[in-house]
């Protein structure tokens, strides 16, 4: 039996704030408790909206806010999301000090901002989640899911 790597591939434009966030509620209503979401994007290109709609299929509804001076907020709802936002990372070696490797065990959901500064501690199954502002309110919203798929007879 041979593994074989098989890359899933979404790309959706929105027009406005609403449906960023109901394309991050669609991804959350999909996702499973310790799954990794690898957010990435320039300031203002609409990660913390897509996490407001991740944090609501996971039943929060409270208030979703970008943790950028305390690094991870905590969304408690039918499965915790984690909110981190790597932006004021000084390095890895801080990621380890907040507790990223428990985070990752708790059997919540990881929602990581800038995770271009943290690519080498993110899982080898992390959905990555790139978005892109094409205008005020659009957004081009580019999901990839790495899966490893064994084929019986490979």
């Amino acid at each position: 039996m041979k593994a074989v790597m098989e890359m899933i591939v979404l790309e959706v434009r929105t027009q406005n704030e609403e449906e960023t966030e109901q394309v991050g509620e669609k991804l959350g209503s999909m996702l499973k408790p310790g799954s990794v979401v690898a957010l990435f994007g320039d300031m203002g290109a609409g990660k913390t909206v897509f996490v407001r709609g991740l944090a609501r299929a996971a039943g929060y509804s409270g208030r979703v806010t970008s943790p950028t001076y305390s690094l991870v907020n905590e969304y408690e709802g039918s499965i915790p999301v984690f909110h981190f936002d790597m932006y004021r990372l000084r390095g890895e070696e801080e990621l380890y000090e907040i507790g990223w490797e428990e985070y990752l065990e708790r059997g919540g959901i990881c929602a990581v901002e800038w995770s271009e500064r943290i690519v080498d501690a993110l899982p080898p199954n992390a959905i990555y989640v790139s978005l892109r502002a094409l205008g005020e309110n659009q957004r081009l919203i580019r999901i990839e899911e790495k899966s490893d798929n064994a084929h019986p007879g490979d």
